[in-house]
């Protein structure tokens, strides 16, 4: 892998995934399970847990990478707009650095859905 390399993988926001985070982490805050208090809140149904992102960043540097040696060291993460059950999500992820001396590749990243930007950041793994 090398500075420029990118990638783009597809995610789609499943209920059977919406559920399974509900079920496993306990996180029924109303904006996430109340159709009427997210209403109430502006938005247009119920909002997606941020954490369900952070799953699909895993799933990007642990099983869709060319290589399985890799550990994630840190990530910075920007919801930018509402993510909703069912959405289509693209990951657009580039390598913006490469650090040989210690073993470390960063990426730039964004979750666009329907060509926009919902979700973006930065990720640095680690090469074990």
């Amino acid at each position: 892998m090398q500075e420029g390399d990118k990638f783009e993988i597809s995610y789609q926001v499943t209920p059977e995934i919406y559920q399974a985070y509900i079920h496993f982490f306990n996180d029924r805050n109303p904006l996430h399970t109340d159709e009427k208090f997210a209403a109430e809140k502006g938005f247009s149904s119920v909002v997606m847990h941020g954490g369900i992102m952070t799953g699909f960043l895993s799933n990007f540097i642990g099983e869709q990478l060319p290589v399985k040696n890799v550990i994630i060291q840190s990530y910075k993460i920007a919801f930018v707009k509402p993510v909703y059950l069912n959405a289509q999500l693209v990951l657009k992820a580039e390598i913006t650095g490469v650090y040989e001396s210690v073993n470390c590749i960063v990426f730039k990243y964004a979750f666009q859905q329907e060509q926009k930007t919902v979700c973006k950041g930065e990720i640095s793994i680690g090469i074990i």
